[in-house]
């Protein structure tokens, strides 16, 4: 099943969320700010977008720029901050079976799907 982890705040992931449901599929969806995912589900992700943990950090994000930016982190390091504060994670994320994509621009989802 499709899975898109979803921050309804931000108007990228409502655009992904419409996406998805135009797109007539079945999936479900994982609102992470509030249902804060594992370090193992976060490695999982990045297995299946196959990129490095420091490329899913929102780097913007005044709580990354204040406590981690400048500083010399494993990856192990950056997924603890990523479970720890779950806002630091890009958004929105799509997974379809052992694909995913992160839906920046939105558009970017209809690969997957």
């Amino acid at each position: 099943m499709i899975k898109i982890y979803h921050n309804p705040r931000c108007s990228k992931s409502r655009q992904g969320l419409s996406i998805l449901e135009e797109s007539g599929q079945n999936f479900e969806t994982i609102k992470y700010l509030e249902d804060q995912l594992t370090s193992q589900e976060i490695i999982t992700i990045l297995d299946k977008l196959g990129i490095k943990p420091i490329d899913l950090v929102r780097k913007n994000e005044s709580i990354w720029k204040s406590d981690y930016k400048g500083k010399n982190l494993s990856d192990t390091e950056i997924i603890a901050a990523m479970v720890h504060y779950p806002k630091l994670i890009e958004r929105p994320i799509v997974v379809n079976g052992e694909k995913a994509v992160i839906g920046r621009p939105p558009e970017s989802i209809n690969d997957i799907i």
